[in-house]
């Protein structure tokens, strides 16, 4: 069965909360919901980002972040990163997460960017293969990152 994927809302707060939590479990946890609430306001009000859930059923199963960014070189053609993937514990291996991250890959390329960029901590093997599969490219740019948590 597929998902039904689309933008989330604020009313997805609880789903994107434990989605997370599955995604980093040693994070600590928002101080209270209001304050949750008001940083997934500003992340759904920035322009050029767009955190898709995907449904079954009307049960959030899925996410990703996609970020599309204005860009001077390549004639002005943006760039977009995917962030934030994850699929509920209990619903992996049916190919939800596939499904959400190619989807942001079509609305890159319906937005006119001319690369779109997903990074991963995850040496796992299978997690790459995933990636894979969903048409990204293994070790096709060299990351660099300054972390300041």
């Amino acid at each position: 069965m597929d998902a039904t994927i689309r933008p989330a809302t604020l009313a997805d707060l609880p789903a994107l909360t434990d989605l997370y939590h599955q995604l980093h479990p040693d994070e600590p946890p928002w101080p209270s919901e209001t304050a949750a609430a008001e940083v997934l306001a500003k992340v759904l009000a920035h322009p050029g980002t767009t955190i898709f859930v995907g449904t079954i059923d009307g049960r959030v199963v899925s996410t990703c972040v996609l970020m599309v960014t204005p860009n001077f070189s390549r004639c002005g053609r943006p760039f977009a990163m995917i962030e934030n993937v994850v699929t509920d514990n209990e619903r992996r291996q049916r190919g939800y997460g596939r499904q959400i991250v190619q989807h942001a890959i079509e609305c890159a390329r319906a937005e006119g960017c001319y690369r779109v960029t997903l990074m991963t901590g995850s040496r796992r093997e299978e997690t790459l293969r995933f990636y894979e599969a969903t048409g990204m490219r293994r070790n096709a740019k060299t990351t660099f990152e300054a972390r300041f948590i």
